[in-house]
């Protein structure tokens, strides 16, 4: 071990560490002060909230992990598409101010209104559905998205739950679905090392699995990561995972995708060692760790 290496030198932040959480921002259902508040009461000590395609939770997210004495890492789950197939990519520590970035999550959050406005309309042909009831669903702040129409389908009385939401009126084969703009994962990823942040696939192995050739060539691209431990990725996509990560020196990571009462992950049920967050706080340029104080 040499004093270039950057586990040699003591750590400013504490673990147990998750990061990839979602509050109220995107399609969560709690504040990002709640979110950190649930953190901590799962022990964990370092978190990144990663909302979709947006950083609006990160100055009240901020706030409340130094009230309570933990590590905040700014972060977002931006939206991408391979194909058909949806692809997120988990960006930590980029610029926030980053114009061709932020452009882009401008165009992706757009359309998301626009479809879901093209959801609502198609679901209400044959549903007592009004987009005004999606938008008493909808923090102001919020990147809109099925989500907040499946909640709105709950308080409709419509639906029993989310999940209900999804299996049922919201799933494509039900015919009101709509597409929606994302850029290719490989332009994701270089927008967001350019703007000085670290780039992780999220959950890449779960039923749908990315093909080994898609990884490979988002590798190229500047990939710095894949979030392995995480309850969507099998247990064979898993080591699958380690060895292209082991071949290539990519971050590993492990989170929740928390969503408040959106999902059942709990935070902590998954997390990344220290070492792992050293390397992608030694990678990324464009923004800072909040760092408690004392």
């Amino acid at each position: 071990m040499t004093d270039a290496d950057p586990t040699s030198r003591p750590a400013l932040f504490a673990g147990p560490v998750d990061l990839h959480l979602h509050s109220n921002r995107s399609d969560g259902t709690e504040d990002p002060a709640v979110v950190v508040d649930r953190a901590a009461e799962q022990g964990v000590r370092t978190i990144a909230l990663t909302d979709h395609d947006t950083t609006a939770g990160w100055a009240d997210a901020a706030a409340a992990t130094a009230a309570r004495g933990m590590t905040f890492i700014p972060g977002m789950e931006m939206s991408s598409k391979d194909g058909w197939r949806s692809v997120h990519v988990l960006a930590y520590l980029f610029d926030p101010a980053d114009p061709d970035l932020m452009a882009e999550t401008s165009r992706i959050r757009d359309d998301r209104i626009g479809r879901a406005e093209r959801i609502v309309r198609n679901i209400s042909r044959d549903y007592p559905l009004r987009w005004a009831d999606v938008l008493e669903q909808t923090d102001p702040d919020a990147t809109v998205g099925r989500p907040h129409i499946a909640d709105a389908l709950v308080a409709r009385g419509i639906v029993r739950d989310r999940g209900e939401a999804f299996d049922g009126i919201l799933h494509p084969r039900e015919g009101y679905y709509e597409g929606h703009y994302a850029p290719d994962p490989v332009t994701a990823i270089e927008l967001i090392t350019a703007a000085g942040g670290v780039a992780v696939i999220a959950h890449p192995a779960g039923r749908e699995r990315m093909s080994d050739v898609t990884l490979r060539r988002l590798i190229d691209a500047g990939l710095g990561g894949l979030e392995i431990d995480h309850r969507e990725n099998t247990a064979e996509g898993r080591a699958w995972l380690h060895g292209i990560a082991a071949e290539h020196d990519l971050i590993i990571t492990g989170s929740s995708d928390y969503h408040g009462a959106g999902k059942p992950n709990l935070p902590g049920e998954n997390t990344t060692t220290t070492s792992m967050m050293q390397r992608i706080i030694d990678r990324g340029s464009g923004s800072a760790p909040v760092y408690p104080v004392g």
